[in-house]
């Protein structure tokens, strides 16, 4: 693995992964250029290529080309390995390893991939799913491409595969393919396949590896959902991947804009097209946030960091308007500059491309901002005058008060000024109603963001403190007292250190390999003075993200007291600030002297 790692590195340079992400400028031997982590207007985002590494002088996000792929693709180790692998022309050996010497999110995994190739086996032998694609405008080429598959309508047939590939019932299970109705008294009932009779779309994270899956019912009984999706898995969550993001992501970052739908066949169709620049929420479900309660990158988070830019293009119909207007909020909330494509009644984009390819390019071109789009479908209702205001404050002033530049704002303005007449005062009185009461509502939501930031970054060190302390466990090094660092983890974070330890035993294996990655071709001197070093500087690290982890906690409890009016509270969480803000200052000290 450690081989394959350094090949990787020697054909890929830092400077050239990360370019292909973000815009980097000359900085004397060093590149520039602004972090994706975290909003800045001055670049504090360094690259040294002679180093292989990079630090960000504003968050203190740092690593090599490995670490700076799994945060900016919210991918494991193993992803980014991927990712990385395939970018460089390497072919990775640790997927013939056994099942039962595998990491419980390999076997998964290897599930998954196998589950894939089981489906796509079923839709070359099913003429009528295939008939269904057909009608439905999509290419075998397009199938083959998305790997669309097919499971008949039996009871056990994934299930059975799968065995026979000497899985567990209990990995299966935890994989999300199989069931079992509830037990009845002290009898367990027999598992049987959550799929059954449906063409499927298998989901992908950044990387391409298959997580969840998406079925859609072929021959409809009136009783099953038309689309089943996986359950939330050790793999899957909803909120941290869009259906095609593995596809889009290049053409995202090209176009410098991504189109977002809401169904399967949207997307594929799309893509068929030559629009490769879209994604879609099927199967998933939009996350108000950048950062998951995980630490993991939201799916908007993802986007965002690929393009500020979004469109949205959702059905026609009164619930996908109304699907738009909620993304739309959580996109403007995180930042992103936000457009409408206004499609024609009753149609949705797999219709327009499979009539005209054309007249879904025309929708596309001509969409809207959001705030001029919803100033355009108030005044299509065509209100009595004396409800418009009512009607510009619940459906146009919401997505104005977030936005943060007051030329923006006074565009939008002036806007609606010569849209309906109404005076500028009135409109900016409304305005400031609106913002005030927002207000409090936002500055929790920033202080939230603050504290998954630090989450994340506390959750970086982690896996590396702890995957280096496995190492040492494993590894006895000369002068290195690895049960001293232990006590002090424990000194650090008495209350937490219990709760970490239970959360990284499953990982302790991929944690290990990361820290024999990182740290074991590295050229240890007779007194070991960079590994202490490393050790010292991760621990500092730790305790420092522990204390302003505290702290963010501690600012958002002193906003909701002094929303709630307790003095008394609020005075014991002044002093609990005060008091964590001069640690981060002594902290800092330490640091600077390592």
């Amino acid at each position: 693995m450690s081989s394959n790692v350094e090949k990787i590195k020697e054909r890929l340079g830092i400077e050239e992964v990360i370019s292909s992400y973000i815009k980097l400028d000359k900085a004397g031997k060093n590149l520039k250029g602004k972090c994706p982590f975290h909003n800045e207007k001055t670049p504090s985002f360094f690259v040294s290529p002679d180093r292989g590494s990079y630090f960000c002088f504003g968050c203190g996000s740092k690593g090599d080309v490995f670490s700076f792929v799994e945060q900016f693709e919210g991918l494991d180790f193993m992803g980014a390995l991927k990712m990385l692998a395939e970018r460089a022309g390497i072919q990775l050996e640790f997927d013939k390893v056994n099942n039962e010497h595998k990491t419980e999110k390999e076997k998964l995994l290897a599930i998954m991939e196998d589950a894939t190739k089981f489906f796509e086996g079923g839709l070359k032998h099913s003429k009528e799913a295939q008939e269904y694609l057909k009608k439905r405008g999509i290419t075998s080429e397009t199938a083959k491409n998305f790997r669309i598959g097919y499971i008949p309508a039996d009871w056990r047939l994934i299930y059975t595969y799968l065995k026979n590939k000497k899985y567990t019932d209990n990995d299966i299970e935890k994989a999300g393919l199989i069931k079992r109705p509830d037990e009845a008294g002290s009898v367990k009932k027999e598992y049987y396949d959550r799929f059954r009779g449906r063409v499927m779309f298998p989901i992908s994270d950044s990387s391409g590896r298959v997580i969840a899956f998406s079925g859609r019912i072929l021959v409809d009984d009136g009783k099953s959902a038309k689309y089943l999706n996986s359950p939330d898995t050790i793999l899957f969550n909803k909120s941290t991947v869009l259906y095609g993001i593995d596809k889009a992501k290049q053409a995202i970052r090209i176009k410098d804009y991504s189109i977002l739908v809401e169904g399967q066949m949207d997307l594929v169709l799309s893509h068929q097209a030559g629009i490769k620049n879209t994604v879609a929420v099927s199967g998933t479900a939009l996350a108000d946030s950048l950062i998951s309660k995980d630490n993991v990158v939201n799916n908007l988070g993802i986007i965002k960091r690929l393009s500020n830019n979004i469109i949205l293009a959702f059905d026609s119909d009164n619930a996908g308007r109304k699907a738009a207007m909620r993304s739309s909020a959580i996109a403007l909330s995180l930042g992103m500059d936000v457009k409408i494509a206004d499609l024609p009644e009753g149609k949705d984009p797999a219709d327009l491309v499979l009539a005209d390819a054309e007249s879904w390019r025309n929708v596309l071109r001509n969409s809207k901002p959001v705030v001029e789009f919803q100033i355009d479908t108030v005044l299509k209702q065509q209100l009595d005058p004396r409800k418009l205001p009512q009607a510009l404050w619940d459906n146009v002033l919401p997505f104005i008060a977030p936005l943060t530049g007051a030329m923006e704002k006074a565009h939008y303005i002036k806007l609606i000024k010569e849209k309906t007449g109404l005076s500028e005062e009135s409109i900016r009185e409304d305005l400031k109603k609106t913002e005030a009461s927002l207000k409090g509502l936002v500055a929790e939501v920033q202080i939230a963001e603050k504290l998954r930031t630090a989450s994340t970054r506390l959750d970086s060190i982690t896996r590396k403190l702890f995957g280096l302390i496995h190492y040492l466990d494993k590894n006895t090094i000369p002068g290195v007292d690895v049960n001293s660092y232990k006590t002090n983890i424990k000194n650090i974070s008495a209350e937490r250190y219990d709760n970490l330890i239970k959360n990284i035993e499953p990982y302790k294996d991929q944690l290990l390999l990361e820290a024999e990655v990182t740290f074991g071709s590295k050229n240890i001197n007779e007194n070991n003075k960079d590994l202490i070093r490393d050790l010292d500087e991760l621990l500092l690290n730790f305790e420092e993200d522990i204390v302003r982890q505290e702290f963010s906690e501690a600012m958002s409890e002193l906003a909701r007291s002094e929303r709630e009016k307790d003095e008394m509270k609020g005075q014991e969480l002044m002093k609990k600030c005060q008091v964590l803000s001069l640690r981060l200052s002594e902290l800092s000290k330490r640091k600077q002297k390592i």
